[in-house]
């Protein structure tokens, strides 16, 4: 913004902030002429940095990033989904209306305008997973490409979080999917039903994720010790957890099937997920999510061990969360322990 002053011989002086260099000239005759000098640099200013940006449209910066960094990450696979989907690669929608717009017009209101849209047809943990993975992508075009001056989403209100959910197994539940999926803990796991259900049991007494069941294999386990390391996990630090002895007995009955001589469960993260959600509608339950039961386990374990150990089964790295969801001691027990 241009600063014009009257000076003491009666001229005026303008003062221009371009690029972060200030820029001064003096001894206008009257205050329109310097107003008229500091808003031509400020146009030129503002042309010759909008000349910078390519003029592409946002599709393009979608494609490169896929094309470069998606695929570089362990959770492609879900994030080039996305991406392909705003492209309109999908079958089932047409582009995002942010393809078109030209990447020296693009704006914080056409975020918010997606925003908008998006917030009317998905539920709001969808939106911030996208919104994630949209500002990632503004970034990489503002800070290494210089395809945008800054990362627009920066100044769009971001939807909040939802509440946590809050589900765990009812009562006569787990016997149902155990009935399901035809699992007896005490012969081994020969179907892939059968293997469900073992994953099922398996997620209940670890608390790992679906992705880090399907992906252990027998170099990870460590039986003797009643271990499993994870050297790969979600937040990208590997852990160790440990094993209780039901978990034990689960491995040691699929040790026995030739089929899973290399991981464990010969199963995928993705078709666990259908599978479970199928068996779970057969048993008529309702809203319950794989990902549930290890909200189960750390409920569970919250009772066995203190909020540092489940810190390092669970892999959470902020302890807040597993204090205001799974820590809630009853007053009276703590007031006996106290003597």
């Amino acid at each position: 913004m241009a600063s014009i002053f009257k000076t003491d011989d009666g001229s005026w002086r303008a003062q221009v902030s371009v690029k972060g260099k200030r820029k001064t000239k003096r001894g206008f005759s009257t205050k329109r002429d310097a107003q008229a000098w500091a808003s031509d640099l400020e146009r030129e200013a503002k042309e010759s940095t909008s000349s910078d940006i390519p003029d592409r449209p946002f599709s393009e910066a979608l494609e490169r990033y896929r094309d470069t960094v998606s695929v570089t990450k362990r959770g492609q696979k879900f994030e080039i989904r996305r991406i392909e989907r705003w492209l309109g690669k999908s079958a089932d929608e047409p582009a995002d209306p942010l393809c078109f717009i030209s990447l020296q017009d693009i704006q914080s209101k056409h975020f918010a305008e997606w925003r908008d849209r998006r917030l009317q047809k998905v539920a709001v943990g969808t939106v911030l997973r996208e919104w994630t993975v949209l500002s990632a992508i503004c970034s990489q075009c503002a800070k290494e490409w210089g395809w945008l001056r800054e990362n627009p989403m920066t100044r769009v209100k971001r939807p909040k979080e939802p509440e946590a959910r809050t589900r765990r197994l009812l009562p006569g539940e787990f016997e149902q999917l155990m009935i399901a999926t035809q699992y007896d803990i005490d012969i081994p796991p020969e179907s892939k039903s059968e293997r469900i259900g073992a994953a099922i049991v398996f997620a209940i007494e670890t608390a790992m994720r679906a992705g880090e069941i399907c992906g252990i294999t027998w170099e990870d386990v460590n039986l003797e010790r009643r271990t499993v390391h994870l050297p790969k996990t979600k937040n990208g630090n590997p852990r160790t957890v440990p094993l209780s002895t039901t978990a034990v007995k689960v491995l040691e009955q699929l040790k026995a099937l030739d089929d899973c001589s290399i991981k464990a469960f010969n199963l995928k993260s993705d078709s666990l997920d259908v599978n479970f959600r199928k068996i779970r509608n057969k048993c008529l339950i309702d809203d319950l999510h794989f990902h549930d039961l290890r909200r189960e386990a750390l409920t569970r374990l919250a009772a066995k061990v203190d909020v540092l150990n489940l810190a390092k089964i669970s892999g959470h790295t902020d302890l807040r969360i597993l204090q205001r969801v799974y820590y809630a001691p009853d007053m009276g027990d703590v007031a006996l322990m106290l003597g």
